[in-house]
């Protein structure tokens, strides 16, 4: 069967009468899914996870473990770093292509709550701040800017202020692990039944189209459940090729895809089966991070044309962002002597070193003279703390003038680019699942990568928007299935 063929609906008709029974159901146990779930169960509904793999997690537990907080949390203020709301929503809705208003007002107005939320969980942020520019901290600091508040023009849309928590786990990768066992242990707490390798197959719906149960597959057995409510939250789509040419061609070529086995889009594929719309499924986030070292930052990046096109201090997703846009995707990041140094996180490619900017030029093969005029332009700016073409902060604006001169490949097929993708179900600010004329399907929600929330594109993205809003609006889809599960038993 192909990667994009739509499930078929089951007819409530069909379903036993003695059929198991939940007030919720949630599909797959990432960020999202845990916490709709622990959510529900602590609202009173009787709640049942299922979850393909043999264990919690999903991509969740791949994740450095970034959270896209702010408004005031405890580590901007112990950390002397003055934040609201109001400026956090600012921001929010300066950097979106397609900004939701209510669900970043949302987002941002409960920022503080829901970091102490995660924090009740039972860990805690580490009050301490990472100054540098790096893809995520080096150690356990628990704040960082991870986005573009102090790129132009979203500086001067917003007071800029770092909002990347980090869990205290040092390193790259895994952190978010952490949070995840603790999400399952607070499930267990509160009840929360849960199912492995067992994977939901179609959704139910009865005769006026209201979601009320789930099929599911546990290897050879199968089965049917009924549900007052059910939430899909059963990641995205980059690890399902047929998805992905459809829909995001640029992950299928030269890229390596971040995911699980599971992020094949059954749960995207699985709302559109009762006609959920779907939202920015052609955006995907892709990147190939060449800082730290922050020196590098101060640098010049080049097309090949030998023309400058992006702000080097952007967030790196929004520098690969533009790379992809220019011609043959190619692109070059050049440093002098004072700037160069060993790469932290070596995707991007050395080429070599040149005595002089005319000999880097032609050996790279760009238009005479192109890049001589580039590098004079920026360094007679750069030596009075200008960037009149980009707008790059004082802060990373230095004369590239010490040689000899590196060269650093940022081109597609050069460099490794990673990414996922980012579309998925039309949802209300709760994770009611929304049809394309804007009605909700009742006793149906989606929440984290199979949702489309606030992370909407790759140049606006920030690191902590999945995990922050995965479990931000997990909580509130959580909240309202319950809600709806008890209204509809006070009824029955």
């Amino acid at each position: 069967m192909s990667g994009t063929a739509i499930p078929a609906v089951l007819p409530a008709s069909d379903v036993p009468a003695d059929a198991e029974h939940y007030d919720v159901v949630v599909i797959g146990f990432g960020i999202a899914g845990g916490c709709a779930a622990l959510e529900a169960a602590r609202a009173g509904a009787r709640t049942l996870i299922l979850e393909r793999a043999a264990v919690h997690g999903g991509t969740t537990c791949m994740a450095g473990g970034h959270f896209y907080l702010g408004g005031g949390t405890a580590v901007q203020q112990a950390t002397g770093h003055e934040d609201s709301p109001e400026e956090m929503y600012k921001y929010l809705v300066a950097n979106s292509a397609h900004p939701e208003h209510d669900k970043i007002r949302a987002y941002c107005e409960g920022s503080v709550e829901h970091f102490d939320w995660l924090e009740a969980l039972g860990f805690q942020f580490e009050r301490s701040y990472f100054p540098g520019k790096a893809v995520i901290q080096p150690g356990t600091e628990g704040l960082m800017f991870t986005g573009n508040e102090k790129v132009h023009p979203y500086r001067d849309a917003a007071i800029p202020a770092p909002r990347g928590h980090k869990v205290p786990v040092p390193g790259d990768t895994e952190g978010a692990k952490l949070v995840i066992d603790l999400v399952r242990d607070r499930c267990e707490d509160a009840g929360v039944e849960v199912r492995y390798e067992t994977g939901a197959t179609h959704l139910v719906t009865d005769e006026v189209g209201t979601v009320v149960g789930v099929a599911w597959k546990n290897f050879e057995r199968t089965g049917v459940l009924r549900a007052e409510a059910v939430v899909i939250a059963a990641g995205g789509f980059v690890m399902n090729p047929d998805m992905v040419a459809e829909h995001t061609p640029a992950l299928g070529s030269k890229l390596f895809t971040l995911g699980s086995t599971y992020d094949d889009g059954l749960g995207i594929r699985l709302g559109a089966s009762v006609g959920a719309a779907l939202e920015h499924m052609d955006e995907p986030f892709i990147t190939a991070p060449f800082y730290p070292p922050s020196s590098l930052v101060k640098g010049v990046i080049v097309n090949k044309e030998g023309r400058r096109f992006v702000a080097e201090d952007s967030y790196h997703s929004r520098t690969s962002y533009h790379v992809l846009k220019q011609t043959d995707q190619t692109a070059y990041l050049i440093a002098d002597s004072a700037h160069m140094a060993e790469q932290g996180m070596p995707l991007v490619k050395f080429l070599d070193g040149y005595e002089t900017i005319e000999e880097m030029e032609t050996a790279l093969g760009l238009p005479a003279d192109s890049l001589v005029a580039t590098m004079e332009r920026y360094n007679n700016h750069a030596a009075v703390g200008e960037d009149p073409d980009f707008g790059k902060h004082p802060d990373w604006l230095a004369p590239q003038t010490e040689g000899p001169w590196g060269v650093f490949d940022l081109s597609l097929g050069v460099a490794l680019y990673a990414g996922f993708t980012l579309g998925g179900i039309s949802v209300t600010l709760d994770g009611q699942a929304r049809r394309a004329d804007g009605t909700v399907i009742p006793g149906l929600y989606a929440a984290g990568a199979c949702a489309s929330n606030i992370a909407q594109d790759g140049n606006s993205y920030c690191s902590g928007t999945q995990l922050g809003e995965g479990s931000f609006f997990g909580r509130r889809a959580g909240r309202h299935a319950a809600a709806r599960a008890g209204s509809a038993l006070t009824a029955g």
